[in-house]
């Protein structure tokens, strides 16, 4: 099943590259904002929930959507093994 996860988008990482770092449920990660982003700065994306999908930010959504989205996926235990493969992934780029 893929599983699109709310993240919020927290800084930019690349303008050139469209790299922004999103929080996963207190879990930070690059991914690409490209199809995401429209006719407007990529700094404008900062505090923006998005869906998040094998490292590509794939729909915007608001807050209330995000956080509904969330409780969902927690009360079916989605959401854990994605945020464990996203922490698993931060330990082996920190090493």
């Amino acid at each position: 099943m893929c599983l699109g996860i709310p993240g919020q988008i927290v800084e930019i990482a690349d303008t050139e590259r469209k790299l922004a770092i999103v929080e996963v449920m207190g879990v930070r990660r690059q991914v690409n904002v490209a199809c995401i982003l429209k006719d407007e700065p990529i700094e404008s994306l900062i505090g923006a929930w998005s869906l998040i999908h094998v490292g590509f930010a794939m729909s915007r959504i608001n807050e209330e959507e995000a956080a509904l989205t969330l409780d969902i996926l927690r009360q079916l235990g989605e959401a854990q093994e994605e945020v464990e493969a996203m922490r698993a992934s931060e330990r082996m780029l920190a090493s």
